[in-house]
């Protein structure tokens, strides 16, 4: 069993004042404020192709003409209010480093513009037909080996997936699926916040190495017939909370140490909401959900909130169980077949006291983990209490966006306080407004993504 530790954030410091004393503060007319900037303004006159580094500038539209590279040692850094339009099914390569910077109030989009179809489906089969969100429209952000950072705030990534025709980095193949981010540097340092993840063929967010916080972050229709919204693979630590993710063809969080580096995959898992995820899988074996660990994947997961989810709780026999900490889950049901895998069929999940409803209400005395057990006594306890998503909800399996709907909690949701806080999220990402982190949001009283007090998930 690994137990090798990342050791401290000297690392990704280094990797953050290093790209910072090359960048330099600049006015421009488009936003007020002041707007980071490095290397040169970016011509949007014409379609970019090719080698592509320096700032796109604040509230300018820019157009992918074909593939670009962002070149090592350079960096492809977008200011506020950025549109990136996608003309075509291109990719982006990473080898420097790439930075979007969205603010709450001028977001970023890189997008091929496609409209979004929100609305509940008819059936599964009808949604992967006709919802452009699963067809793969362009090959996502690819970072090679090379690319020390990566940082996106507030921006709208959507309509990913496109077949590969040929493997752009290592760790890709030609035809297959991509990803709409791959991060794979295990010195490197990954962040996502406060960012809508919209549409993919297969998983995503892929990170294989590195230093992450993924925080605030809301995930919607990730995968079309396979595929995770957060897909963590050995030799990556860090954080992943206060996101919202619904319709995840599989989970919308899996963490694994498949790839078996010196470092141990070792995430703490707090404070997200998983909304009607693992309905697109199409696979029988049992899995897919909200959160998964697995293949001696190390955790702490606390504050959960998952709504009627194929499988709740997944914990596998082949995870670190020795460093597997969890607990205070809220789990919720309109059906028999979703209260009957709140613990996962067929895996090691032990029922916690601390989650909710309270294990021993339904389960049978002499329960066995991974024992088949009857939650029809269950079903439609423990309603969170949504301020504008009604529930119960028998159509779940076919709501798979989050536009039009609320996932705060009312004053009397029995999430409220039920949260664990005695604990402190790894913290592996620099706290900068440019170049790492803007927040590091601690554990929450409150179960899910949305507290009480107006912290956490802020879309």
């Amino acid at each position: 069993m690994i137990q090798v530790r990342k050791m401290t954030m000297a690392v990704a410091v280094i990797a953050l004042l290093g790209l910072a004393s090359c960048s330099k503060s600049n006015k421009n007319n488009n936003t007020t404020g002041t707007q980071t900037t490095t290397g040169s303004y970016i011509d949007n006159s014409q379609p970019l192709t090719g080698y592509v580094s320096g700032t796109m500038k604040a509230g300018e539209t820019y157009t992918l003409g074909g593939d670009i590279i962002v070149p090592a040692g350079d960096t492809l850094l977008m200011q506020s209010g950025v549109t990136l339009k996608i003309g075509g099914k291109y990719d982006i390569t990473v080898k420097g480093s790439f930075i979007s910077l969205g603010t709450q109030s001028a977001p970023n989009y890189i997008t091929p513009g496609t409209t979004h179809q929100d609305n509940a489906f008819s059936s599964i089969a009808a949604a992967l037909t006709s919802d452009p969100a699963f067809s793969g429209e362009w090959m996502g952000i690819n970072c090679d080996t090379t690319c020390k950072l990566f940082v996106m705030k507030w921006t709208h990534l959507e309509f990913g997936g496109a077949t590969f025709s040929s493997a752009p980095v290592a760790g890709t193949s030609a035809g297959t699926a991509s990803w709409l981010i791959l991060f794979q540097n295990i010195n490197g340092v990954f962040d996502l916040e406060d960012s809508w993840i919209y549409g993919s063929a297969d998983d995503a967010v892929r990170v294989t190495y590195g230093d992450i916080n993924i925080m605030r972050n809301t995930f919607e229709k990730n995968g079309s017939n396979t595929g995770e919204s957060v897909n963590i693979k050995s030799g990556t630590v860090g954080d992943i909370a206060y996101n919202v993710f619904i319709g995840s063809a599989t989970n919308g969080t899996k963490l694994s140490n498949a790839g078996a580096t010196a470092v141990e995959a070792n995430v703490h898992v707090y404070n997200n909401t998983y909304v009607d995820c693992g309905y697109r899988q199409s696979s029988t074996s049992g899995h897919g959900g909200s959160i998964n660990l697995e293949k001696e994947g190390e955790a702490y997961i606390y504050n959960n909130l998952i709504v009627n989810c194929k499988v709740g709780m997944r914990i596998v026999n082949t995870a670190d169980t020795s460093n597997a900490h969890y607990g205070n889950t809220s789990f919720y049901g309109d059906s028999a077949s979703v209260t009957g895998e709140f613990y996962s069929v067929g895996d090691v999940t032990h029922p916690q006291t601390t989650d909710l409803p309270l294990p021993s209400s339904y389960l049978p005395q002499n329960y066995v983990l991974g024992a088949s057990y009857d939650g029809t006594v269950v079903i439609g306890a423990n309603n969170p209490e949504f301020t504008g998503f009604a529930l119960p909800n028998t159509n779940f399996r076919n709501v798979n966006n989050a536009a039009g709907f609320n996932f705060h909690l009312s004053s009397n949701s029995p999430a409220i306080g039920k949260g664990y806080t005695s604990f402190s999220p790894l913290a592996k990402v620099a706290v900068n407004a440019s170049y790492g982190a803007t927040e590091i949001t601690q554990p929450g009283s409150d179960i899910g993504a949305y507290q009480s007090n107006g912290t956490g998930n802020k879309h």
